[in-house]
């Protein structure tokens, strides 16, 4: 199976992803024994619910130095310091310094960092991690009227790895709905599972948000559940008006996603995004960041 490897906008040069759970993931996808664990219940909630609460434990606090150590993460961008943090997940959905992620000046920014890819139309691709693949616009927002309204648009899936920072912000200023569920299974979302089978993204549990903005027209906002996530938690005010980067929400253990919906000819998507996902290759980038502009 080939490595995961994506372009880092700050190096301009190609990295390879350290996978949390590797090894497991290969087996749960790959293998005939695997496969059949994955949906006889590593996909069902109450395994991530299982798992997302032994994260809660005071003993997982003895897992934080080692994680930071080998994923060399910088701790001075913490807003706490790292002995503070009461248990795993205390520590994974952090805050940090203001800072440490400054909002570009730029109508659209990235709402969380991570690995992006971006379609200007969604519905006209050849290829998603592997050549093919497509997204299913309409199964994912799962919305009749909805699609009708998001057809043909632009969209940017922003996959989130457990070494991130896991709060997710608002990429323009607007006014946000309250927060729709969709239920279903819980997939992993990592390559090697996409790479098997991209319609996790649309089977998988989901949240759904309607941002009313006042130059991009409505802009769709979807975080996306996965195996392992302990859950996805809102701490917006629905109805009260936010400006790009404030922050939405946060996972609970787990890596997962989020994906920004745009309606037709409301952005330019930014061109190394664009170039970058026409080869099937991820962008690193970091919330705040320019994701575009506005037409």
């Amino acid at each position: 199976m080939e490595p995961i490897t994506f372009l880092n906008r700050y190096t301009n040069s190609t990295e390879t992803e350290q996978v949390y759970g590797e090894s497991f993931l290969k087996w749960a996808y790959a293998n005939p024994l695997g496969k059949i664990a994955l949906h006889s219940f590593v996909k069902r909630p109450f395994f991530s619910k299982w798992y997302g609460q032994r994260m809660d434990s005071p003993k997982t606090k003895e897992k934080i130095a080692p994680f930071i150590e080998q994923y060399q993460m910088n701790a001075d961008e913490f807003l706490d310091s790292p002995d503070s943090y009461q248990h795993f997940n205390d520590f994974f959905y952090r805050k940090l310094k203001p800072e440490a992620r400054p909002i570009a000046d730029s109508d659209l920014v990235f709402p969380a960092d991570g690995r992006h890819l971006g379609f200007q139309n969604a519905e006209k691709v050849s290829g998603v991690f592997i050549k093919g693949q497509q997204w299913d616009l309409r199964a994912l927002i799962n919305h009749d009227r909805l699609y009708d309204q998001f057809k043909n648009g632009s969209l940017v899936l922003s996959r989130l790895c457990p070494v991130d920072y896991h709060r997710f912000h608002f990429p323009c200023d607007g006014t946000p709905t309250e927060a729709r569920l969709i239920n279903g299974p819980l997939f992993s979302v990592s390559p090697i599972a996409l790479r098997q089978n991209l319609s996790y993204m649309w089977q998988n549990k989901r949240t759904c948000t309607i941002l009313e903005t006042p130059n991009l027209g409505r802009v769709l906002i979807l975080e996306i559940g996965a195996t392992c996530v302990g859950s996805i938690h809102q701490t917006y005010q629905a109805h009260s008006p936010v400006s790009k980067g404030d922050e939405k929400g946060y996972f609970a253990f787990g890596g997962s996603s989020t994906i920004t919906i745009f309606q037709e000819g409301k952005v330019q998507l930014a061109d190394d995004l664009l170039t970058h996902s026409s080869q099937q290759q991820e962008l690193y980038a970091k919330m705040g960041d320019v994701m575009g502009t506005s037409v």
